[in-house]
């Protein structure tokens, strides 16, 4: 049976975020869960390899790729997600204050890989860490989001030959991990910014979530 990863982002409005925290505090378990460890260590081997090629075609087998390091960059972004039960929870409590569609809403899945983890992939530790939340995950008021809105558009207003590099790493990556060579890179780099510039400008506070299915 195939999975299917995903990425979605949306608006939210303050006065949502605030019942969602309540309700996540008085139903917090009463220890807290524990501290993942290895984080620093994932971090510097990335950035180790961050500016090399992680998929390279086997000789004299079209289409086939080696993604050694591939694979353990994507266990390392995987865990580094909280999946405990009331983390969980709230996720889901989220996506019934977000947006049907329009600017407020970006989402995109692929099977076999992580949308989110192509997209670290492709602008590097770095970028990822001025990002908002963890790792793709964030749940923010609107003063947050205002704040935290320049660096994120640092992060993935890329142009001209960065932009064009983000673009094939994005594709490597569908290709090598996933099962969708056709990924639409351009909305994965886009998609993000776009609720986020909507949320800044309509005084709403934004949440993001990297899923598994």
């Amino acid at each position: 049976m195939s999975v299917m990863g995903a990425w979605v982002i949306g608006a939210v409005p303050d006065e949502g975020i605030r019942e969602l925290l309540r309700t996540a505090v008085r139903t917090a378990p009463p220890t807290p869960p524990p501290v993942r460890t290895g984080v620093s260590e994932g971090l510097a081997r990335w950035r180790r390899s961050a500016q090399e090629p992680l998929f390279s075609a086997r000789p004299g087998v079209p289409g086939q790729w080696t993604a050694d390091e591939a694979f353990r960059l994507s266990a390392f972004l995987d865990g580094c997600h909280d999946d405990s039960g009331p983390v969980e929870a709230l996720r889901d409590a989220v996506v019934d204050h977000f947006p049907p569609d329009g600017e407020g809403l970006f989402a995109v899945s692929a099977r076999k890989a992580s949308p989110f983890s192509a997209l670290a992939y492709a602008i590097g530790p770095d970028a990822v860490l001025q990002l908002p939340g963890w790792f793709g995950d964030f749940l923010l008021d609107s003063g947050e989001v205002r704040d935290r809105l320049p660096a994120a558009e640092e992060a993935l207003g890329l142009t001209g030959s960065r932009r064009r590099e983000a673009v094939e790493r994005i594709r490597a990556w569908m290709t090598g991990l996933g099962d969708d060579p056709d990924h639409d890179a351009d909305k994965l780099l886009d998609g993000p910014l776009r609720v986020l510039r909507h949320a800044a400008r309509t005084g709403r506070g934004a949440a993001g979530q990297v899923r598994w299915y």
